[in-house]
């Protein structure tokens, strides 16, 4: 799974959101080890709703492709504590999944309670993310922190390697959000 080969393909899906705007955009873009962009795909996500792993599986079925050899997600806690179950998408897909994050964190349960009260599926999805760990991007020196699923630690610093070309999004991860922030941006201000 390690991609040396030029025609690997990484899924990346990010997302763009507004408060005041009930549906956040998440683009997903199917990228090759060379950095050709091969396919793109949107779908929606409720801001501060329940919904985003949906949304996730909703761009990987759009698709309708078998030559996607990983899938990667920036953050997996998004539109307002929308959480992607990741284990679910590794499963329902059959893909290797990477999710990025780029800061330290303590957590954000005490987050979770202040604005949702003791939502406790809210709360179970959260928890059942398990922990981060800290990579190191050869490439750029950067550092940034990951969730994986279906492949080793050795298998995700090659892929970010392979995909990180400049600082630390990977650019499945920067083109996509570039793409979900320029549809957020062309939707009236209602997002109707």
């Amino acid at each position: 799974m390690i991609p040396y080969k030029k025609g690997f393909r990484c899924l990346g899906i990010a997302e763009s959101f507004r408060r005041g705007i009930p549906k956040s955009i998440l683009c997903g873009v199917v990228m090759r080890r060379d950095l050709v962009i091969d396919g793109v795909a949107l779908a929606t996500a409720t801001v501060g709703g329940l919904d985003a792993t949906e949304g996730v599986l909703a761009i990987y079925r759009s698709l309708g492709r078998s030559d996607i050899n990983c899938v990667m997600i920036n953050g997996c806690i998004i539109s307002w504590f929308n959480i992607i179950d990741l284990r679910r998408v590794y499963e329902e897909t059959g893909v290797p999944l990477i999710s990025v994050t780029y800061e330290e964190s303590p957590g954000i349960e005490q987050f979770i309670r202040r604005y949702f009260g003791e939502d406790e599926e809210r709360l179970r999805l959260y928890r059942s993310l398990g922990p981060r760990e800290e990579v190191y991007v050869r490439r750029t020196r950067a550092r940034v922190f990951v969730r994986y699923y279906g492949m080793g630690r050795r298998e995700v610093e090659a892929v970010l390697n392979a995909f990180t070309t400049h600082g630390r999004v990977p650019e499945p991860l920067r083109v996509a959000n570039l793409v979900a922030r320029a549809v957020l941006r062309s939707l009236p201000p209602s997002g109707a």
